[in-house]
């Protein structure tokens, strides 16, 4: 199976996320016998190297591109899945992908799956597992169609290195005029790291009693490396921004880690963190629903708990130094 993988740019990066998809798509095409590729755009000539590292060498890369414009980016992957003869194209389930990988299928009439989370199993046919009913159950969905197209939730499989020389072709086809210009770009979260992206993430809830109480939050996850949440209420009543809230109506995660300090665990809340690897709650009441899907639970006030975690933190890294 030839298989076609879009790797979105941030800035001109490569977007982390990317190199989950690209790995993903260099194991299907190695698993069914076929060859893969990456189509991409508007990247600098290092960071299109480094993804071959992630298993695929021949890259496609549209240097004409001004626009982020969906409808153009759905005409390069329509393009390239021709050159190429893919039958499978490959995205990552955020914010671009949600929105290109649906007009790449109408363009193609292919079949799509978004927010998948493993591989496909192509043994009878071709079908890949989701998360549905609020990440409470899974469904196998078949594509039947020629040409499938799929998109990856983030941190869903382990990405796989080898190394493989980087063929970096400049791919210009006609896109047509773009129908949206976009004049600026402006990151919501600063220079911290992405929550969609995130591999470890702290949140807390209204159990913080108040916006100057964050410190303890902010300097765990600066200790660990993480991406900051909250819950919907705390972004509701103005304590933190409402790009960090994660949750059913907010961003869906599922990082490695997560731990949340001073949150109930409301069924809005969970569903947008149920697929986390490992659940850490941290909260005083024994019967909080959260514990239910914890992984581990610390009955305890989050104003002893994180503390107590950020000193140890710092003297594990210290042994480590």
């Amino acid at each position: 199976m030839n298989v076609l993988v879009f790797a979105d740019n941030n800035n001109g990066n490569i977007a982390k996320s990317a190199f989950e998809a690209a790995s993903y798509g260099a194991k299907i095409a190695a698993d069914t016998g076929g060859s893969a590729s990456i189509v991409t755009y508007g990247s600098n000539p290092t960071e299109l190297e480094k993804l071959a590292a992630y298993g695929i060498g021949n890259i496609l890369n549209c240097t004409a591109l001004e626009s982020m414009d969906p409808s153009q980016l759905s005409k390069l992957v329509q393009s390239a899945s021709e050159k190429v003869g893919a039958e499978l194209i490959v995205f990552s389930h955020d914010y671009t992908g949600k929105s290109v990988a649906p007009l790449s299928a109408a363009r193609m009439h292919a079949g799509l799956v978004s927010g998948a989370i493993d591989y496909p199993s192509t043994s009878d046919g071709f079908s890949v597992r989701k998360a549905v009913f609020s990440g409470k159950a899974f469904a196998d969905i078949s594509i039947n169609t020629e040409t499938k197209v799929l998109s990856l939730l983030p941190n869903s499989v382990e990405k796989n290195k080898s190394d493989i020389a980087a063929q970096i072709e400049e791919f210009n086809p006609d896109l047509g005029a773009a129908s949206i210009q976009v004049k600026e770009v402006k990151s919501k979260g600063g220079e911290g790291i992405s929550l969609t992206e995130a591999e470890l993430v702290v949140s807390a809830g209204r159990g913080l009693k108040g916006p100057d109480n964050w410190g303890m939050i902010e300097e765990l996850a600066s200790e660990l490396g993480a991406a900051t949440a909250c819950s919907r209420p705390v972004a509701d009543i103005g304590w933190r921004p409402h790009h960090e809230h994660v949750g059913q109506t907010g961003v869906a995660i599922r990082p490695n880690l997560y731990i949340a300090a001073g949150i109930s665990g409301a069924i809005q809340h969970l569903a947008g963190v149920n697929g986390s690897k490992v659940i850490v709650v941290i909260n005083t009441d024994p019967e909080a629903p959260f514990f239910k899907a914890a992984d581990y639970g610390i009955v305890g006030d989050a104003f002893e708990v994180v503390p107590k975690l950020v000193e140890a933190v710092k003297a594990h890294k210290a042994s480590q130094a």
